[in-house]
């Protein structure tokens, strides 16, 4: 059974022009206007089992974000089916499952019950969760005083210790000092090893090389090759440098 199954899935969004009066509202549906919809993922299928690692590789607006989302939870397909089969923990936008105004240790329960751990399971994890960020001397201090590196340290922490079967990052390892990015990159090939999942979005070729087994190709919505890393990686920047 894979753990993630994507069947001939689309998300679209309805392109906005900015805010509108109530009067705006009240036009569209007398006159039966329609907003114009765009696809952020049009009929992309996918399988991938336990253990494997993908790579999903594209330009800005190519659909990436929203495939994670997908998976996450915090969206739905307008067609076709998605099947997530396991614990989720996503490192989605910098931030998300965090509240700026409460201190570092609040935020490590905050985000790890969002992640499905319960508070007694927390407690237990909360010393080697602070003790892997680095951030011990400020853990008391408000959210809003962390830099995004600190941010992404504390973050990352959390994830990897919930024990989540799919863990999905989308280019926040981009963000922070490079000693903690090979530490993080360490605790990834740990958990690979240990028969997890991995999803991946990274604009840095040697990354996708590195941590993933397959590659997704993402244009406009479309998935344009899916294979081995070097073979897609090959062909999606070759077609960015023939535009």
């Amino acid at each position: 059974m894979a753990l993630i199954d994507f069947d001939c899935v689309s998300k679209t969004f309805a392109h906005s022009s900015g805010a509108k009066l109530l009067r705006d509202h009240f036009q569209e549906r007398i006159h039966g206007r329609r907003r114009q919809l765009f696809y952020a993922l049009k009929d992309v299928s996918f399988r991938l089992d336990r253990g494997e690692s993908l790579a999903i590789v594209g330009g800005n607006g190519a659909g990436k974000s929203t495939l994670l989302s997908l998976v996450a939870g915090l969206a739905q397909p307008n067609a076709g089916r998605v099947t997530v089969n396991g614990r989720v923990a996503a490192l989605l936008q910098l931030g998300s499952g965090f509240h700026p105004d409460l201190t570092g240790r609040e935020n490590v329960f905050l985000n790890a019950s969002l992640l499905g751990l319960s508070r007694a399971r927390t407690a237990e994890c909360f010393d080697g969760i602070v003790e892997f960020s680095g951030i011990e001397e400020f853990i008391e201090d408000p959210l809003r005083t962390y830099s995004s590196g600190m941010m992404m340290r504390l973050a990352f922490a959390v994830a990897v210790h919930v024990d989540p079967e799919i863990l999905i990052i989308d280019e926040v390892l981009a963000v922070g000092d490079r000693s903690f990015q090979t530490k993080c990159i360490e605790r990834i090939y740990d958990f690979k090893r240990a028969g997890k999942t991995l999803l991946f979005v990274s604009h840095v070729a040697e990354m996708v090389r590195e941590l993933c087994d397959r590659a997704l190709w993402l244009d406009h919505g479309e998935a344009i090759e899916m294979g081995a890393p070097e073979d897609v990686l090959r062909a999606y920047l070759g077609a960015a440098a023939a535009r």
